[in-house]
């Protein structure tokens, strides 16, 4: 605020010596010298005040690649494919100064498998206030597009709030979490923006993030990991390979994910369809754990695994994929602390 109002009362000086040039010419050098004086405070606390209010700026817009590295291998459990695909896509598209399009991930997975957590953790590592900022855009089926009859007001207002967010900062990124409870049709309203265009109206979209997150496909991916432990291999041999096209053709075909016969799929639009799988009973308690360490406590084994063995398994008598993933642990721990 004292910032603000320094650069206020400067711009107001500049004004008044301006005026006072203009009727008293004797006057002038001295306006003058006074003028360049204050121009230069202006910058100075121009560039100080970038440090106390968010902008589109490096200051506050930074990618930490190390950071995002760190964070997939240390806080994402159990998802060696999303996090090798997210890593190599967002660190390709941040090193890119020239863009030819916006980049688009689309995340799918079962409930609580992290496709949430993924998405804040690419916030953290390229926006100084992550999830929180003002270029950092949340949209949820259920909350922002309820009502199917209102669908073409929808479809106006999101491309009215892309254009005009984007206009103000390129490096905005936009999530849409529920594609699968998304209205068919909704989604392709912002088909340009996505596309491989320079710009639309003046407005580039290229240096820009989209991420769809959804359930749908889910099964998809469900049934792939578990033909590979039918078949003895281990988990980590499931590569993007084994999931990615007949993810992207089960979402397009599905009429609940959003994407039904979208033409963002039809045009090649997404960059990646990101398979989630589902977790083991291994990555619950490395979950559970986690969680014990974010509530301020020693992490205790013992009461993890108690948790644990009480939450819900498939196949029923393997009891190999949790089907609750690690969504629900926050407060499934609590009973058991």
């Amino acid at each position: 605020m004292r910032v603000t109002c320094l650069l206020l009362f400067a711009g107001c000086v500049l004004w008044s010596l301006s005026i006072t040039a203009a009727i008293e010419p004797i006057s002038t050098s001295i306006a003058v010298g006074m003028a360049a004086a204050l121009t230069g405070f202006l910058a100075r606390y121009q560039n100080v005040l970038y440090y106390f209010q968010e902008c589109c700026r490096p200051e506050w817009i930074s990618f930490n690649k190390t950071g995002l590295k760190y964070d997939l291998d240390t806080k994402l459990y159990g998802q060696h494919v999303a996090a090798q695909v997210i890593l190599k896509a967002v660190t390709g598209f941040m090193n890119n100064v020239n863009p030819k399009k916006p980049l688009v991930l689309s995340l799918h997975g079962w409930t609580g498998t992290g496709k949430n957590f993924v998405s804040q953790l690419i916030a953290e590592n390229i926006y100084q206030k992550g999830m929180t900022s003002s270029f950092v855009h949340l949209f949820t089926a259920t909350a922002h597009f309820p009502h199917e009859t209102h669908i073409d007001k929808y479809k106006t207002h999101l491309q009215e709030w892309i254009r005009g967010n984007v206009s103000i900062c390129p490096r905005s990124m936009f999530i849409f979490d529920e594609m699968d409870k998304m209205h068919p049709g909704l989604i392709d309203s912002i088909k340009p923006y996505l596309d491989f265009y320079e710009n639309l109206n003046g407005v580039s979209y290229r240096q820009a993030i989209f991420i769809f997150l959804s359930n749908a496909g889910g099964e998809k991916i469900v049934e792939v990991a578990l033909n590979f432990w039918k078949d003895g291999r281990e988990r980590e041999e499931i590569q993007l390979k084994d999931l990615e096209t007949a993810l992207s053709l089960s979402v397009f075909n599905n009429r609940n994910s959003g994407f039904w016969h979208t033409s963002l799929i039809d045009k090649n639009l997404v960059d990646f369809f990101v398979p989630f799988l589902p977790l083991e009973y291994k990555h619950v308690i490395q979950c559970g754990l986690a969680e014990m360490v974010s509530k301020g406590r020693a992490p205790d084994k013992e009461v993890v695994e108690m948790m644990a063995r009480d939450l819900n398994y498939f196949p029923k008598e393997e009891r190999v994929f949790s089907m609750q993933g690690c969504k629900i642990i926050p407060a499934r721990l609590d009973f058991y602390i």
